[in-house]
């Protein structure tokens, strides 16, 4: 019975109709939210007649109801924003393995799972936003220095709960240890502008009205809004500078982190989505991306879009991705026993 109600559900969820019966079907289960998905989506249906059914939710939620769903989950893919959840899928036995050549050889190698569980789609850089006229590029050096008294009220950065500041701690315990990162979350802690609050867009924009000197922001949110059809948004992009932490020859590079995709393990349609992984990896779905959301391609074929090419090439830190998760549980105890709401 229970089995039944749970197919019934995701029929009902994915809208089955006597139309896409007919057709061939792609189930995705992802916690991205952009309109360049939705347009890519569409290209990749009409070019294979394949209809796609999405399911949005948090990476948490997706993972939690695949696991309620079992056997009889009709989801093909899972896609993320975060590899560290990707981690958290694979570790939970919901993944299979896939070959990575045989989905795309243009990958880079540095973005690849090593254990062949998912395949990054775009990444984005942690870097550090910050207004010219008040910041001394000089001044600015690498995540850890973030702690120094100079900064002291001058900080803006979201929310600890958000994945992508768990993702940055996570990879300082990866390299630095519990107990250095402690210390960092609490000191930078004392360092704050204001309480954290909002997204990453809003953290620029506190810039621009003076609320703080510098932010903690994925770097395609600047993209996002120096492309913008609203002329004020477009006027905050312009009005700050870019920063890639920890660039020195002796340091590890910037922290970044991806959206990526999973094949689950118990995928009714595996040969469509292996289909739609060649696809959004390819040159055109890369170069897409890039144009629009201002994420940097993983197809190493592709260039950056002229607005991120702007700031120039940047070193990676080339942390192995897993660790976002490996660490995560780490960090989001470091971030409870912080004064960082």
């Amino acid at each position: 019975m229970k089995k039944f109600i749970i197919i019934s559900l995701c029929t009902l969820i994915f809208g089955c109709s006597s139309q896409q019966n007919k057709k061939e079907i792609l189930n995705i289960y992802s916690k991205r939210h952009y309109q360049v998905d939705k347009e890519l989506f569409k290209k990749f249906e009409k070019e294979n007649n394949i209809i796609i059914n999405v399911v949005k939710a948090s990476s948490d939620e997706l993972i939690e109801r695949i696991k309620t769903e079992g056997e009889s989950c009709p989801a093909d893919l899972l896609i993320t924003v975060d590899a560290g959840k990707l981690y958290k899928a694979a570790n939970e036995n919901l993944l299979d393995k896939i070959n990575v050549s045989d989905i795309n050889n243009d990958i880079k190698e540095e973005l690849i799972d090593k254990n062949n569980f998912w395949i990054p789609i775009t990444y984005r850089a942690r870097i550090v936003a910050f207004n010219p006229n008040k910041v001394d590029v000089k001044e600015l050096s690498t995540y850890e220095d973030l702690t120094s008294d100079k900064w002291k009220n001058r900080i803006l950065v979201r929310t600890s709960s958000n994945a992508y500041n768990q993702a940055l701690l996570s990879s300082l315990v990866a390299h630095h240890g519990e107990e250095f990162a402690s210390e960092w979350c609490n000191n930078l802690v004392s360092n704050f502008a204001r309480e954290p609050k909002g997204n990453d867009r809003d953290q620029i924009r506190a810039i621009v009205a003076n609320i703080g000197d510098i932010a903690i922001v994925n770097s395609y949110y600047i993209g996002l809004l120096k492309s913008s059809s609203d002329s004020l948004d477009r006027k905050i992009g312009e009005s700050v500078n870019v920063f890639f932490p920890n660039q020195a020859e002796n340091e590890r590079g910037s922290h970044i982190n991806i959206s990526g995709i999973g094949l689950l393990k118990n995928a009714p349609n595996r040969n469509n989505a292996i289909k739609f992984m060649k696809f959004i990896t390819s040159d055109y779905a890369q170069e897409y991306y890039t144009n629009n959301s201002y994420e940097y391609p993983v197809n190493k074929k592709v260039k950056p879009s002229e607005i991120i090419a702007e700031w120039g090439d940047f070193k990676i830190d080339n942390l192995d991705l897993n660790e976002l998760g490996i660490q995560r549980k780490k960090a989001v105890e470091i971030f409870e026993n912080s004064k960082w709401n």
